[in-house]
């Protein structure tokens, strides 16, 4: 076991979580029930889940009253979550919440009963059996992050001409990572460039990981969406400023972090929409029967103070089609 797990209460409203189940069913109805199960923990995923329970309330959630949340982060160590997921599944819950894969691999293994929106980066097939109709207890959205991860290694060209040599790294153990690395060689290869992999799938695999970087004369990085590197972020993001790496990475907290730019599906924006599909649920709606939506809202975040202490100026172009610039 891995000792105390987490359990993180979200934002529940002071002295009223303290009041009996029953006093606050007599005072506003049913008390609905969600569980989250996350690859980090809930103060590294704060934007998200600040986005999530706006959408909730919005429809009338709210914690404290007629909603309770239970958080469950796998801390980046995605051997965790079958556990984390038998946990949430025995606590009686109306919904659960997965982001991810690997989180929501593990609890379609869990339940089957129980309704899941997710948020994950898989194509048709590997949780669902189609978007339009993804049948039995799962649905929600998208991330595009194989989709995307073309145009992140064409922005790192665009941001950093010179390159000859990238490197992804990534989880190749995440079931959604391989297209991901295919897609990576062959927008490469479109360019013109050499594309090594960097298969990182535990805490230890970092320092390996840079080693071959720089054994492999890596002039560029592409950052993958995985509990690990999100977890890591900061050592990443370190290696790539002391080894002066121009990085694309796959999440705005990157770049607000220190990371050089990023392009990427808006999270928050997802986790906002996430609250209708609950909603659908709570009012008899089948998760079978909720077609799987896709992204509608990208960012390209550009850190300039970053790209200044790697000697890059940033093209013109590239400025002005971002959504947002830290100097």
């Amino acid at each position: 076991m891995f000792g105390m797990r987490r359990r993180e209460f979200i934002g529940l409203a002071g002295a009223a979580s303290m009041w009996p189940l029953a006093t606050r069913a007599q005072q506003w109805g049913k008390i609905y029930r969600i569980g989250i199960l996350e690859p980090v923990s809930a103060v590294r995923n704060a934007s998200n889940l600040d986005a999530l329970r706006k959408g909730l309330r919005d429809f009338g959630y709210v914690e404290g009253r007629n909603l309770f949340i239970e958080y469950r982060s796998a801390d980046g160590r995605a051997e965790r979550f079958p556990d984390l997921a038998s946990e949430l599944v025995g606590l009686n819950l109306d919904l659960i919440v997965t982001r991810g894969t690997p989180a929501t691999m593990a609890i379609q293994n869990a339940t089957g009963t129980i309704p899941v929106v997710m948020a994950t980066m898989g194509g048709p097939g590997a949780i669902v059996a189609s978007f339009a109709r993804p049948g039995g207890n799962i649905t929600g959205v998208i991330t595009f992050s194989t989709e995307l991860t073309a145009k992140r290694v064409e922005i790192l060209k665009e941001l950093a001409p010179d390159l000859s040599r990238i490197a992804l790294l990534h989880n190749m153990g995440n079931p959604a990572v391989p297209p991901e690395w295919e897609e990576t060689r062959t927008a490469a290869r479109s360019l013109g460039l050499q594309a090594e992999l960097l298969d990182v799938r535990s805490e230890g695999d970092l320092g390996r990981a840079f080693e071959l970087a720089v054994r492999q004369h890596v002039d560029g990085l592409v950052i993958g969406a995985d509990g690990l590197t999100q977890m890591h972020q900061q050592t990443i993001i370190a290696f790539a400023a002391r080894n002066r790496l121009p990085a694309v990475y796959p999440a705005r907290e990157f770049v607000e972090d220190g990371g050089l730019i990023a392009y990427a599906v808006n999270y928050p924006n997802l986790y906002f929409r996430l609250a209708a599909f609950v909603d659908k649920i709570f009012k008899g709606a089948k998760p079978g029967d909720l077609p799987v939506e896709q992204p509608t809202k990208f960012e390209l975040m550009i850190n300039l103070k970053t790209a200044k202490a790697l000697g890059l100026t940033v093209p013109p172009l590239l400025l002005a089609r971002a959504d947002e610039v830290i100097e």
